[in-house]
């Protein structure tokens, strides 16, 4: 690729990230009252995770069987409080062990 493109694709990609995350706090000039509004503000960014990770989780491993098992026991973890650390371990774990006896069947 030519750095001469690279260039302009960078500056059309960051002005229009810039745009994306200051147009809110220049529009915007006293506190949000809205209820509706701020509950959206405030679980955009959740949405926004999930809406990048779950694709990217059924596709990480060699079996989509062995994901939805990970997913399924990060789920459980998640949902009894576990923290993020023992969710990840534990669904590397469920997904670990899935493909074992995958291979050895």
């Amino acid at each position: 690729m030519n750095n001469y493109y690279f260039w302009i694709y960078l500056l059309i990609m960051a002005g229009s990230t810039y745009l994306i995350r200051a147009l809110p706090f220049a529009s915007v000039k006293k506190k949000i009252e809205n209820r509706f509004i701020r509950s959206f503000l405030y679980y955009i960014p959740f949405t926004v995770l999930a809406a990048m990770t779950f694709p990217a989780a059924l596709y990480a491993t060699g079996s989509v069987i062995a994901a939805m098992i990970g997913l399924t026991v990060a789920f459980i973890f998640a949902i009894r409080g576990a923290s993020l650390t023992i969710v990840a371990i534990a669904a590397c774990v469920a997904v670990f062990i899935t493909q074992l006896m995958m291979t050895a069947f």
